[in-house]
């Protein structure tokens, strides 16, 4: 089993390494959850070893990522659930992307609550953004029915080339 730094009943969190390029591969490299992330549909391989190395990057910058998310007790890779800072002080963005094997089983809803957790006892948020395609809808329902966002409006997000709508939520 690789470190754990968190679980929920189903899942446990990691870190990202290097040697995570597979893994990595297997999530960002699909064109099921790169339509979602991308304009193009797809990544490249630098593109994925590019967003591998930000990860890694935030955890040892800002102490914060989108960790890699594993099954309990299986250990299948599922996908990365975490955080980011946002623009002010106390803020981050939640976000998650999950291996199409793993949608639909209440697992996004579980390990976002497991890093909202985090986010507050941890990190002393005081709030969380996250925002989503708008083709995603049902990223949408685990944001607003699942987790309790509040929809704040839109922004552009360059990486699709079109506006997302945006959501937050006071800790």
């Amino acid at each position: 089993m690789r470190t754990c730094f968190l679980q929920t009943p189903h899942l446990y969190f990691s870190h990202w390494t290097q040697a995570d390029l597979p893994l990595a591969r297997s999530l960002w490299g699909d064109p099921a959850v790169a339509r979602y992330i991308c304009a193009r549909g797809v990544f490249t391989e630098e593109e994925i070893r590019a967003r591998l190395e930000l990860e890694i990057a935030n955890q040892q910058d800002r102490g914060v990522q989108y960790w890699p998310v594993f099954s309990r007790p299986e250990e299948a890779f599922v996908g990365c659930c975490g955080l980011r800072p946002a623009g002010e002080a106390g803020v981050y963005e939640l976000g998650f992307h999950l291996r199409p094997p793993f949608w639909g089983q209440g697992l996004a809803a579980e390990a976002a609550r497991a890093v909202m957790a985090y986010a507050r006892e941890v990190l002393q948020a005081r709030a969380l953004e996250s925002g989503h395609n708008p083709d995603n809808l049902p990223s949408c329902r685990v944001l607003t029915h699942k987790l309790g966002f509040i929809r704040t409006g839109e922004a552009y997000y360059p990486p699709t080339g079109r506006m997302h709508p945006t959501y937050r939520l006071p800790l």
